[in-house]
């Protein structure tokens, strides 16, 4: 299935800058209570997690970790994930999301793409086919995928795609490693769609450009509903579910930034303090999108 690459400028070409994975790779290697809690909140899922009803939230690392799972699998549901399917996760992290699919479903070619072969050691090493399934970790750029064309029935990309040199490269390379009628599927912060000045005037007050950068890297936020609608029309995709969690994942905030805090980064907490004011303001919304190849 992988088309032979060569990865070595990879790094530098996508200008790869993620603070926060820096950080928790660094607890990872380290040995107390701390790095315990840490594992256990980021080991397999880096990403918001999902509340069914959010006032059940009790702010503890264990009760964080099972909503991360559901969000990862409310992003993979909407994708119509079936036994046999081959499935692309695109930055795929520490493999969480392989490692979901993997438990729950069976005969599946399930293959991780990541930029970050750090990131791909610990998912390696800690993700093993079971229930008749294949599993591959492959180092590579989500817009240049290594891969034949009409490859997968799936393609996921689970609130990363932000990170991403380019949504329509993405898109362009999603569409044609996707057999026909396949699915992408991903989560995405949202934001509404506002005047240039109130944009402008909410950026600057909150400092996003950056504090939010110094922890979470290379962001690009800016794709309202709409630009979504458009470049699924223009790269030969249909828009075909939407679902509005932001106020299912408020819970995830005072964990993180609880988190950091135990890591002493304190900026870390203010970044992630502008996101959570954002979503609480509905400017910025999570939203669960899929999309059929038509």
């Amino acid at each position: 299935m992988s088309k032979p690459l060569i990865y070595n400028s990879i790094m530098a070409e996508t200008n790869l800058y993620l603070p926060y994975f820096d950080k928790l790779i660094q607890q990872f290697s380290q040995n107390n209570a701390q790095t315990a809690e840490i594992v256990a909140a980021f080991g397999r899922h880096v990403h918001w997690g999902y509340w069914e009803n959010p006032k059940e939230a009790d702010g503890s690392v264990s009760n964080f970790a099972i909503a991360a799972e559901e969000l990862c699998r409310r992003v993979c549901d909407s994708g119509n994930i079936k036994d046999g399917h081959s499935l692309l996760d695109a930055g795929c992290g520490f493999g969480g999301t392989i490692a979901s699919l993997n438990e729950r479903f069976h005969n599946m070619s399930l293959v991780g793409i990541n930029i970050d072969e750090r990131q791909l050691d610990r998912a390696k090493s800690e993700v093993k086919a079971i229930n008749s399934n294949t599993i591959e970790f492959v180092q590579g750029d989500a817009c240049q995928l290594p891969f034949d064309d009409a490859s997968f029935d799936v393609v996921l990309a689970v609130e990363c795609i932000f990170h991403f040199p380019s949504r329509q490269r993405f898109f362009q390379e999603a569409k044609r490693v996707l057999k026909p009628g396949g699915k992408l599927a991903i989560s995405d912060f949202v934001p509404i769609l506002l005047s240039y000045q109130v944009v402008n005037f909410i950026v600057k007050l909150l400092m996003l450009n950056s504090t939010i950068s110094e922890t979470y890297g290379n962001v690009d936020s800016t794709f309202t509903l709409n630009t979504y609608r458009q470049l699924a029309q223009e790269t030969g995709f249909i828009l075909a579910s939407q679902e509005d969690i932001t106020a299912n994942t408020l819970p995830t905030y005072p964990v993180v930034k609880r988190l950091f805090g135990q890591m002493g980064g304190e900026s870390d907490e203010v970044a992630t303090a502008q996101v959570e004011l954002l979503s609480q303001l509905r400017l910025l919304r999570y939203q669960i999108l899929s999309f059929q190849s038509v």
